[in-house]
């Protein structure tokens, strides 16, 4: 069996002092979990916990041969590893969404709301509040969970440890607990029309990005906002 994932890498692809490269294909004898294999996670936000944004380097990958799961996180240990694309911060936040909503269970784990000045929430694990109403509220508590909102002038809001808020319409907000993740999008008018000029991301670090913070995009910064 194949699994699918992400791996992290030192500034020169490097993990553990054993050398990577793109494209590649790598064989071992053992697979045990922190010890032996190659390693991997299979939730995109979990690899920040072992190479952090910064100088590190990310890319997907593809596991199989022998196993080994580990219990706290995503983390996986295999025989043969290959190495696939390398990816950007903000391909990772936007997969990690994608792992989400694949996972949901969603006849029982989302709240999904279309009508303006509405809210759309969840307190599940891997779970996902989405909306679609201007001046509307996504929340979700749950941990590795989605608040997304499509609304112009609206508001995306996650406390569960590894999600991510998503507030994609025209002077929304997003704010996330320490360790979160925002994703905003900036518009700019052009002959009457309304269009996306930026979309950025950013972990909610209690630094550069303040926790439980309501921040807004603007002129390609995170703002706060009022």
């Amino acid at each position: 069996m194949t699994i699918s994932g992400y791996k992290g890498f030192d500034k020169d692809f490097r993990c553990k002092g054993f050398q990577y490269e793109p494209g590649q294909e790598y064989t071992t004898d053992k697979a045990v979990i922190c010890e032996e294999g190659f390693h991997f996670c299979e939730y995109p936000l979990d690899v920040f916990g072992y190479y952090g944004p910064g100088e590190s380097r990310y890319a997907e990958v593809q596991g199989s041969g022998k196993t080994d799961k580990h219990e706290g996180d995503s983390k996986v240990a295999c025989t043969k590893l290959k190495i696939g694309a390398e990816v950007s911060i903000s391909a990772l936040v936007q997969a990690s969404v994608k792992f989400i909503l694949e996972k949901v269970d969603w006849e029982n784990a989302t709240e999904s709301n279309t009508g303006d000045q509405s809210s759309a929430t969840n307190t599940g694990y891997m779970s996902a509040a989405t909306n679609t109403g201007n001046r509307s509220a996504a929340t979700n508590t749950g941990y590795m969970s989605a608040a997304t909102n499509t609304g112009n002038q609206s508001a995306a809001t996650v406390e569960g440890e590894e999600s991510v808020a998503i507030a994609t319409g025209y002077k929304s907000r997003a704010k996330g607990s320490l360790g979160c993740w925002i994703v905003l999008a900036e518009w700019k008018e052009k002959f009457d029309e309304w269009h996306i000029k930026d979309v950025k991301s950013a972990k909610v670090d209690g630094k550069k990005i303040k926790a439980d913070t309501f921040y807004t995009l603007i002129n390609g910064k995170f703002v706060e906002a009022e």
